[in-house]
């Protein structure tokens, strides 16, 4: 059964006698309780968890809705989700600590520790350093090279040395660009100084000392029996439940399952700035560093007319930084398949949650502006779920009129410009590896992403030289187009994929046919 910690909590003030704070904040949990229910069903999200930390005590925890929508089994506090990139703040934590222990500096070069590393230039590559690798401002832009890991059997130094063939869209330390694969790249500095990997460190440092107990950085390390939420994927508007995902080679920027309370325990730590009940893990110095405003963003328009109070966007060391209410909020979130999940700290009010839920939805975003105006007293007037579910409508509006204009583009009448058979062959990226491209028993073509068995589906006839693809595999992404090249002689030299989605570039790929 689910434990209503709303409940215990009113006892336990009921018993002591609250203070005037004490009952602010119970005022909070209750309206907010109310809103958290309803929005799981507005924005039809199977399941989600909420911890809520406040003064060094976990003051709410729950769990809403099921796990899994095919066995209604309810969401726990206990429940492990998918955090996804929040564990950045773990691989920069670790890192903190050996620059403690005089191990590392955050000014030291990455080609001190990983001789392999090399990046789109020979300046860039021999001057980034770990600092660079921890802020996104690598020139790179946002998620350039995710298809190297993403479902890939490449290993965690042979995504970093796929690296160099990414193209900068920024100049060196110029501007933001989130960067997986750099990420990943700082937490392979661990091994390499520790002896231990970043797995074993994180257990080490982080999982067994704040007794995050059923948390990991691997979905092979789930235990049967063990309360565990399910991704989902929403097809037609029903939530359908789907496997989780290895990300065990892209680790230090993302694989980390953990429960709200598991991560409370963090926040807790965090907003202790290093120490927990007496216990340092890292210096306060170093917090603030991680905290540090290094690479700002813009406010933009929305956000200045809608957040006044929102003066500065940025991230530092690991954390997204804005400030909101009057107050510096450090934050950061993760998307995973089927899941999506939000940490905030806002240190000088000792408050801290985190919010974990189980589809794709901005559920977690909404909310965090729900919560900072309950405990900031921002009196801002919003209703921030109907708000971002006027997006979530207009974002389905968006699409669907992108398909009415895709087909009123089609030209009519069209064929291949060549025989299907000229159309087979393996191409291949030298950042990527090769996609192979076959004629079916049915006479269709078919396409093979061969370093993943997350990407293989059917292309069927569009216009001239394009084709439709339609996934057969289980997994996220909308459909997209292949296109081939055919060069003078009136021979296929290259196949180009387009897939409209906010992850992943596939135009990058550079495919030749072999």
């Amino acid at each position: 059964m689910k434990t209503n910690y709303l409940i215990i909590l009113l006892l336990a003030f009921i018993s002591v006698g609250a203070n005037a704070q004490s009952k602010q904040d119970l005022a909070a949990i209750k309206k907010l309780d109310a809103t958290f229910q309803k929005a799981l069903t507005d924005f039809n999200v199977p399941g989600m968890a909420i911890a809520i930390v406040k003064d060094d005590k976990v003051i709410f925890a729950k769990g809403y809705g099921t796990k899994n929508t095919s066995t209604n089994e309810p969401v726990t506090e206990n429940s492990s989700f998918a955090i996804a990139s929040n564990s950045k703040a773990f691989t920069a934590a670790a890192l903190a600590i050996l620059v403690d222990e005089g191990k590392i500096k955050w000014s030291d070069k990455v080609k001190t520790y990983l001789p392999y590393f090399e990046l789109y230039s020979p300046y860039v590559t021999s001057e980034m350093t770990i600092r660079d690798l921890l802020c996104h401002r690598s020139g790179l832009a946002t998620f350039s090279g995710d298809l190297i890991w993403y479902g890939t059997t490449h290993s965690r130094e042979e995504i970093i040395k796929r690296a160099k063939y990414l193209e900068p869209v920024y100049g060196f330390r110029e501007s933001y660009g989130y960067s997986n694969i750099m990420f990943l790249a700082a937490g392979e500095i661990i091994p390499v100084v520790t002896g231990k990997t970043w797995d074993e460190f994180i257990r080490e440092k982080f999982f067994a000392p704040l007794a995050m107990t059923n948390a990991n950085t691997s979905i092979k390390d789930f235990k049967p029996g063990q309360d565990i939420a399910t991704p989902h994927n929403e097809v037609n508007g029903k939530n359908v439940p789907i496997d989780y995902v290895d990300w065990d080679n892209i680790g230090p920027a993302g694989s980390i399952n953990a429960s709200v309370m598991n991560v409370s325990q963090w926040i807790r730590l965090q907003l202790g700035k290093g120490t927990l009940e007496g216990k340092k893990y890292w210096s306060a110095a170093r917090t603030f560093e991680m905290w540090e405003n290094i690479t700002p963003k813009p406010v933009g328009a929305w956000q200045r007319e809608n957040m006044p109070s929102r003066h500065f966007n940025g991230y530092g060391l690991g954390w997204e930084l804005m400030e909101y209410g009057g107050a510096k909020v450090v934050s950061h979130g993760g998307g995973y398949d089927g899941m999506i999940s939000k940490t905030v700290l806002v240190p000088e009010k000792n408050l801290g949650f985190v919010i974990l839920t189980n589809n794709i939805n901005s559920l977690p975003s909404c909310l965090t502006f729900s919560v900072l105006d309950e405990f900031l007293n921002v009196s801002s007037g919003k209703d921030w779920p109907a708000i971002f579910l006027e997006f979530k409508k207009s974002d389905e509006a968006g699409a669907a009129q992108a398909k009415i204009e895709a087909e009123t583009k089609r030209l009519k009448e069209t064929k291949p410009s060549l025989p299907l058979q000229e159309y087979v062959g393996t191409y291949s990226s030298p950042m990527y590896g090769d996609v192979e491209v076959k004629i079916e028993p049915s006479g269709e073509l078919s396409i093979d992403f061969k370093p993943t068995a997350l990407f293989k589906g059917k292309l069927s006839h569009w216009h001239l030289d394009t084709f439709k693809l339609n996934w057969t595999t289980q997994m996220m992404l909308p459909p997209g187009d292949v296109s081939f090249v055919i060069n003078a002689q009136g021979k296929v030299e290259e196949l180009r994929v387009f897939v409209e989605n906010p992850d992943f570039d596939f135009t990058e790929l550079k495919l030749m046919k072999k």
